[in-house]
């Protein structure tokens, strides 16, 4: 039997899968997920040996999780993915399997006979893991050249430069750019986008909310530990005690 997790942030799309599945007879579906920390846990609990992994998560995204499972025992996986041009050309690229929703049941029997075939070769497994790897090495190697960001809005297409951004919060499965007095929506999540950021410009202060260090004006203590952090624009944002540590490191003193 072929043992499976679903990971998926979304209800319907994790019942999909199932419903999908249930008619593959060496498929056993051993767990659910609907976010990146209980996939890590259930990963580490079942053992698996296919991942049915969702891309676009809120905090930890797919390849987050991916880089969190020791990469010489990684299950089959089969990525899948709202549109996202630079994921779906980064799995074509190494050749790996995703489904692209919607995706229909005829789309779901190839993605799974794909990977029937390679957990029955272990040339091919070791292969697979090999390409996940490189895909890995990719996306950080892309992070670290972040200095724009794509935005589709109202028709346009803008291109946002990192710097001109003054603070970003997250908006469910979204993450809002605030620059000046606009603000832009894009479909990242904010562990994501996080790691593509400078660490020497942009702190994450908040589990929903990174500021860019420049636009930084005042601190003034809240409450609990807390401290409220006034941008140069007036606009006001939280400190969590959480998040504090990686404050004071970056101002070298302690708060």
């Amino acid at each position: 039997m072929i043992r499976a997790i679903i990971i998926d942030d979304e209800p319907l799309a994790r019942e999909k899968v199932k419903l999908f599945a249930a008619s593959e007879p060496d498929i056993e579906i051993v767990d659910l997920c609907s976010n990146g920390h209980e996939a890590i846990a259930s990963y580490s609990k079942f053992k698996p040996n296919l991942l049915f992994l969702d891309i676009q998560m809120p905090e930890i995204n797919g390849f987050d999780v991916l880089q969190q499972l020791p990469l010489n025992s990684l299950p089959c996986i089969i990525f899948i993915t709202a549109y996202d041009e630079f994921a779906l050309r980064a799995f074509e690229f190494h050749a790996l399997d995703y489904l692209l929703k919607p995706y229909d049941r005829e789309r779901f029997q190839k993605s799974v006979a794909y990977a029937r075939t390679s957990l029955q070769s272990t040339v091919e497994m070791e292969t697979t893991k090999e390409q996940i790897n490189v895909l890995l090495n990719s996306i950080q190697q892309r992070s670290a050249k972040l200095e724009r960001l794509i935005v589709k809005t109202n028709g346009r297409i803008i291109f946002l430069r990192i710097e001109e951004i003054d603070w970003m919060e997250a908006a469910g499965n979204y993450v809002k750019l605030h620059v000046g007095n606009e603000s832009h929506l894009i479909r990242e999540t904010m562990n994501g986008l996080e790691q593509q950021l400078n660490p020497q410009k942009f702190i994450r202060i908040h589990r929903s909310t990174i500021i860019n260090i420049d636009k930084i004006k005042e601190l003034e203590p809240y409450f609990n530990g807390d401290y409220k952090v006034i941008l140069d624009n007036n606009i006001h944002v939280i400190l969590s005690r959480t998040y504090r540590e990686n404050f004071t490191k970056l101002l070298g003193k302690p708060l």
